[in-house]
């Protein structure tokens, strides 16, 4: 016996008909008839009096047909309750995210998300590194490359490109470059990871990928700098599209020699165990997801997005 027997049997008593139930419930009569009599076996009592043609409720239906209805409703509402609370969206997010990513896009996102879920709570961490989930202090990473840990779970939320990019006055000084052996010439506005400075772009041209080493007096841990540099007409930059993107659409740079592409990177969200993939998880990447979304279609509409490889 089971929830959706009881509902099959106080229909067989509304209709007084095994068949006009099933067909009400949308399920088989013999569906019907059976469920029927394995209430009844599970009581030990008839609970209806049948005859070919008609049926009514026995003695003891009629006296145990109220208490039944009433469990019926009650283990309703706990299912419902249970559902409801599976659904809520409460509890702590303990995020990582990168620094430039994380301060200009995924913090005002972040407010947004709390403001539509205030029983949320959020933990904050924002680092360029390497995150380390069984030292640092977090629970999720919003993270561009889709993770080499196979230990790892994730969602990935969408490919993204990337562009070699500066202002205009740079370009109105120094030049724009059109080819390879004139990039060389420019600045490059540089990120280092560490001891690491990443001084050799790979760029990807009618299918073939070619390294360019660049020349540079500036180089940062933090890719926020980077960007910033960048719009100050300090060089030229390689970044993500989705750092760039307001940047991009108010004009402040533009993309250079969009021709020869970086090779594109992958944004993933991803957790040291399935067990943190909670509702709250889902929504966030559901949101981000629709967020980042927005941003492609505005730069697709602006004309802006990189020419496809």
């Amino acid at each position: 016996m089971n929830v959706e027997d009881l509902r099959i049997v106080i229909n067989v008593a509304k209709f007084q008909s095994i068949k006009e139930a099933g067909e009400h419930l949308s399920v088989q009569t013999a569906t019907a008839s059976a469920a029927v009599k394995r209430v009844e076996k599970h009581f030990g009592t008839e609970l209806f009096i049948r005859s070919t043609r008609h049926l009514r409720l026995s003695p003891a239906g009629e006296r145990f047909l109220p208490t039944l209805e009433h469990a019926f409703n009650m283990l309703g509402n706990i299912e419902q309750e249970v559902r409801n609370q599976k659904d809520q969206i409460e509890g702590e997010i303990r995020l990582s995210v990168s620094s430039d990513f994380g301060r200009n896009k995924v913090l005002p996102w972040l407010d947004e998300f709390m403001a539509q879920h205030p029983a949320l709570r959020v933990k904050l961490h924002i680092s360029d590194s390497n995150i380390d989930f069984y030292r640092d202090p977090v629970d999720l990473a919003l993270r561009y490359g889709s993770p080499k840990d196979s230990h790892l779970y994730g969602f990935k939320i969408c490919d993204v490109p990337r562009i070699l990019c500066a202002s205009p006055a740079y370009l109105q000084n120094v030049g724009t470059p059109s080819a390879l052996d004139e990039l060389q010439h420019h600045n490059g506005l540089l990120y280092q990871l560490y001891d690491k400075v990443y001084d050799h772009w790979a760029l990807e041209h009618q299918g073939q990928v070619t390294k360019v080493r660049m020349h540079s007096n500036r180089a940062s841990n933090d890719a926020e700098l980077v960007r910033r540099w960048c719009v100050a007409g300090k060089g030229i930059a390689n970044k993500s599209l989705l750092d760039m993107s307001d940047d991009v659409l108010a004009g402040r740079v533009v993309p250079v020699m969009p021709s020869y592409s970086p090779p594109d990177s992958q944004l993933w969200l991803i957790c040291p165990t399935r067990q943190l993939i909670t509702p709250s998880v889902r929504l966030l990447k559901e949101f981000i997801t629709v967020k980042c979304e927005h941003i492609f279609g505005l730069l697709k509409q602006q004309g802006y997005f990189p020419i496809s490889r």
